[in-house]
């Protein structure tokens, strides 16, 4: 079985998009896929086929219920907040060890290819004393780090690189998910982060991206 950790530099980059994307070609390839998505905050229940646990859902072609949303993201919050300050607004308290237990479990099923999903960016709070750099290291499956293509994203983007370098968080890709509106075009980004940070693959993600390009980082990703 294959995993990864889908991460990245801050809130609404991308991730779950990217994430839908690969689990989606990677079923229609015949594959057996799965995601997981622990922590969930900003969860609506009147919008359960927005969510993201819902768009995962979708792409994995399951139906977007009650059971499977807690198959998929146990741990969903209504305010879109860090998971630690979401759940203290509801009288409740992340269980780090215990969303490190339940994602462990997960990665023993029967997939040939499976996602874990993080909830913000790679330094965004887990509990009251772990992050979701902590996770990472703790997962110990390769990263896909999700960046942004705006003006500013290398130093972020490096930044997390760095970080995560330091606490040995191997990192397969990193997804430059084009940002809209950017004033940066998102070939010249990439490629400057790609010369800053050589040790790591870069594939720049078009807006409403083809098939095909998805298709072409899935499969560098997961050939199998």
């Amino acid at each position: 079985m294959t995993a990864f950790f889908v991460t990245s530099t801050g809130t609404d980059i991308g991730k779950t998009y990217v994430g839908c994307g690969l689990l989606s070609h990677w079923r229609a390839k015949g594959r057996k896929v799965d995601a997981y998505k622990p922590l969930l905050s900003g969860f609506d229940p009147a919008q359960l086929v927005e969510s993201d646990a819902g768009r995962l859902l979708t792409a994995l072609g399951r139906p977007v219920d009650a059971e499977t949303l807690d198959q998929v993201s146990p741990w969903r919050y209504a305010a879109a907040i860090s998971a630690d300050a979401a759940a203290a607004k509801e009288g409740k308290q992340v269980e780090y060890h215990a969303v490190l237990a339940a994602s462990r479990a997960f990665l023993q099923g029967a997939h040939d290819v499976a996602l874990i999903e993080g909830a913000g960016g790679i330094m965004a709070p887990l509990s009251d004393d772990r992050t979701m750099l902590d996770f990472a290291a703790d997962i110990q499956i390769p990263a896909i780090l999700v960046v942004g293509s705006y003006l500013g994203t290398l130093s972020h983007s490096l930044t997390a690189l760095s970080i995560m370098e330091a606490r040995k968080v191997p990192v397969a890709l990193i997804i430059m998910n084009e940002t809209a509106g950017s004033t940066v075009p998102l070939a010249d980004n990439a490629l400057a982060l790609a010369r800053r940070w050589p040790a790591t693959p870069v594939r720049a993600l078009q807006r409403n991206a083809s098939p095909q390009a998805i298709a072409a980082i899935a499969q560098f990703l997961y050939s199998g």
